[in-house]
């Protein structure tokens, strides 16, 4: 029964298309109460004074909370945060204190009788500036806050992590080039934009557990972090995500739920809901961290780059707790996929009074990819030599070493390169459509690895029912990533059944097994491999019965197609479905009782990096490589860029259901394309100027491109079935690829995002003035 490798549909997409499925804020309860919160209107200032009084009499008001109810800062990896502000605001739109009422309408109107009193202090809203000894400090108190063994904040500064690389000498990597060459990028906040906005309801027992349900990607993660807050025994926290509407990592952390259940604790068991409007999805939420790249290189005339020295600065916002494990990732991955014996990278994350910094798909390679690709071919062209030539010469092969020395195994980047110029006809120069437009390509590498803690878990469980069909239970969320249809098929496959013949269930941290996380691209991986081994613990169980029910030694019993047979004597088997509560025995004794499989997993043999140097054999589970080529037009005369094509090919081990990795891609490939021509959340002295669709501009239908999308299959060793992750990699490459095109169209280079036609048609009438 082949099961892997298929098309089958999505076990959710009846669900969704016809709207059945329930999301958090479809959730009504009877007596439920609505919060509001007040916010900072400044982007740094010291609480001096918050009044409650009014807002309190208010009729219809049922509780109000301010810093004072929730003390204790929580955090996924830095615990830097209050979910109100304590001592002082850090970011305009801070939440300072929140109101439960009988109507949203009520509480609304009691933020109006709630009296702040400020004083506002010097922002901190350029994070290059913030690394100066003269900054304002947006966190005084740094050095009390607790952080994991392998970030490393500086007090005393707004430096809340500072990674390494050290790799072989960088002055005498120098030395041996024939060309240095410097060049700097800037890559701009940018929203995640999901279709269903945060939301969350919480309710307190009589016994004084707490239930929260929550559009949130990681429920362990969630609880965990809601425990330290507010001091919750973890029996005591359920969370529930019913359905997420969509994430990109921007529902990976806490963010409104830490407001609503201080509340719950204060109305006497009724539900408290929040929901943010899509204004504060803008600024309230995770923002993707804006990024100053400079890279400096050394390259030979034969092309082989022997030095890199890499600076990104990272604007990590008001509170890092999540971002400082971006900065991690930007760090060893800081060379690209490329495999080059000198590197000095400095990976700094510093605070600033900006909108919270957070995990956003590709998680920090989107962004420090969109200087490494441009820097390429800019290094190209210095030698003259094309851009598919001079990745060929430096780019990672089985064998070679990346950033942190590490020797890598498998690696299909070449293929995968081959195959993207081949379908972008890539030294195939085309005609515009029209006089007055351009057309040109543009090619870029890119990579990806999972960037976790070195032991995250991953567990499954699988009940078998009297009908021979199962139930799967697991706590990997399926945020539209298709995880749902993929943790099935593999557990069809490894147990011989068709895929209809399983239900999973999903997010109960009550019901469902531990899942660290739904990000990083891991859950193919992890979550899959966790599957597979409850699958192989309900095998092992079958054939024992198997074996006395039939008489024949379990060495020669085989699952197919819903039945243990034997593979040596033809007939002879049993179904599934009659071993599935164990066995009868003619004396009318039991055996063994119902069928439960469980399975966890944690990566294999990842360690920790050497903190003053970034050097390490395995510290993390897996790399997926890829590349990406575009064909654009720009029209001279008004600056509008169309993207006409994109060619990709990622390796990706095991293709393990075709439909749902090319939709993956096509996703991948629009968000990438949204965030090199329109996407950016501006900001003027801390202040958002565009929180709303009205101004942020995102693709449309009629933006789409076409798409060519193949895949290399080089197995992975520790993966289920030979597969890696490609939810997050497959955006990498899109931007630079886009800009690296627009180059070779107007030969204008375009160093910071978006590529915005004003900034276009701008350059194209400075660059004629020059001439």
């Amino acid at each position: 029964m082949r099961i892997v490798g298929t098309s089958i549909n999505r076990v959710d997409g009846v669900k969704k298309v016809t709207g059945a499925l329930k999301y958090v804020d479809d959730i009504k309860f009877h007596g439920m109460l609505y919060v509001a919160v007040k916010r900072s209107p400044y982007p740094h200032a010291r609480i001096l004074e918050v009044d409650t009084k009014g807002a309190e009499a208010l009729e219809g008001v049922k509780a109000v909370i301010t810093g004072q109810d929730v003390p204790n800062r929580a955090g996924l990896y830095l615990e830097d945060k209050t979910f109100l502000a304590t001592d002082k605001v850090r970011y305009k739109g801070e939440a300072v204190a929140a109101v439960a009422a009988e109507t949203k309408e009520i509480a609304e109107a009691a933020l109006a009788y709630i009296r702040v009193d400020y004083e506002e202090l010097p922002a901190v809203t350029n994070a290059v500036e913030g690394l100066k000894s003269e900054a304002p400090l947006v966190h005084p108190d740094l050095g009390q806050y607790k952080w994991g063994p392998i970030f490393f904040p500086e007090p005393g500064t707004n430096i809340s992590n500072h990674y390494k690389i050290r790799k072989g000498d960088i002055e005498k990597g120098f030395e041996e080039a024939d060309y240095i060459v410097e060049n700097s990028f800037y890559v701009p906040h940018i929203q995640h934009c999901p279709i269903e906005n945060h939301s969350a309801i919480a309710q307190m027992d009589a016994d004084g557990s707490i239930t929260l349900w929550a559009s949130c990607q990681s429920p362990y993660a969630v609880r965990k972090a809601l425990s330290v807050a507010f001091d919750l025994p973890l029996n005591k926290l359920r969370v529930i995500s019913p359905a997420v509407g969509g994430g990109f990592g921007g529902k990976a952390g806490t963010t409104l739920e830490g407001i609503v259940i201080p509340l719950a604790k204060k109305t006497k068991g009724r539900p408290v809901k929040l929901t943010y409007s899509r204004e504060d999805e803008f600024v309230n939420s995770f923002v993707r961290q804006g990024m100053h790249a400079t890279i400096k290189t050394g390259i030979r005339k034969d092309g082989k780059i022997s030095a890199v020295k890499n600076t990104f600065i990272w604007d990590g916002g008001a509170y890092t707790e999540y971002g400082v494990n971006i900065v991690r990732a930007g760090g060893y991955a800081s060379t690209g996929p490329y495999d080059i014996p000198n590197v000095w990278t400095d990976s700094i994350c510093v605070y600033t009074n900006h909108p919270v910094g957070g995990p956003y798909r590709g998680f920090g390679m989107s962004e420090i990819h969109f200087a490494i690709e441009q820097n390429i071919d800019m290094l190209a062209e210095k030698i003259g030599m094309s851009p598919i030539e001079i990745r060929k010469i430096n780019g990672l092969r089985p064998g070679g070493k990346n950033a942190t020395g590490q020797i890598v195994d498998v690696c299909g980047l070449q293929e995968c390169l081959e195959d993207v110029a081949k379908h972008i006809d890539f030294n195939r120069k085309e005609s515009g459509s029209q006089p007055h437009k351009v057309r040109g390509k543009g090619i870029a590498c890119g990579y990806k690895a999972p960037s976790m803690p070195n032991d995250v878990a991953s567990s499954a469980i699988i009940k078998m029912n009297e009908d021979g069909s199962f139930h799967l239970l697991v706590s990997a969320q399926d945020i539209g990533q298709g995880s749902d249809t993929v943790l099935i098929q593999m557990a069809a496959e490894a147990l011989s059944i068709p895929p209809q013949k399983i239900t999973i269930k999903t997010g109960d941290t009550d019901y469902t097994p531990y899942e660290w996380q739904t990000v990083a691209s891991r859950i193919t991986y992890c979550a899959g491999n966790a599957v597979l081994k409850a699958c192989e613990d309900i095998k092992e169980q079958l054939l024992e019965l198997a074996q006395l029910r039939l008489g024949v030694s379990k060495r020669d019993l085989v699952l197919k197609d819903e039945y243990v047979v034997s593979k040596i004597i033809p007939g002879k088997g049993v179904a599934m479905k009659e071993l599935a509560l164990g066995l009868s025995m003619a004396d009318g004794s039991g055996i063994h009782g119902p069928i439960i499989g469980r399975g966890a997993f944690i990566p294999p043999n990842v360690r920790n990096t050497d903190k003053q140097t970034g050097q390490g054999e395995k510290p993390v589970a897996f790399w997926t490589y890829g590349c990406q080529g575009v064909e654009i037009e720009v029209d001279i005369e008004t600056g509008k860029i169309d993207v006409l094509k994109v060619a990709s090919c990622f390796d990706v081990g095991k293709v393990i259901n075709p439909k749902l990795v090319e939709g993956q891609v096509e996703g991948g490939i629009v968000q990438g394309l949204g965030s090199a021509l329109f996407e950016e959340l501006i900001l003027e002295n801390g202040i958002a100027k565009n929180p709303s669709f009205v101004d942020y501009k995102i693709p449309t239908a009629d933006d789409m491109p076409e798409m060519i999308i193949n895949f290399v299959e080089n197995p992975e060793e520790t993966g289920p079935y030979g597969a890696r992750g490609v939810g997050e990699p497959c955006m990498v490459p899109a931007a630079p690829a886009i800009a690296n095109a627009v180059y070779d169209a107007i030969g204008i280079r375009m160093n910071s995002l978006p590529i915005t036609a004003e900034k276009v048609l701008k350059a194209l009438k400075e660059k004629s003035s020059v001439l």
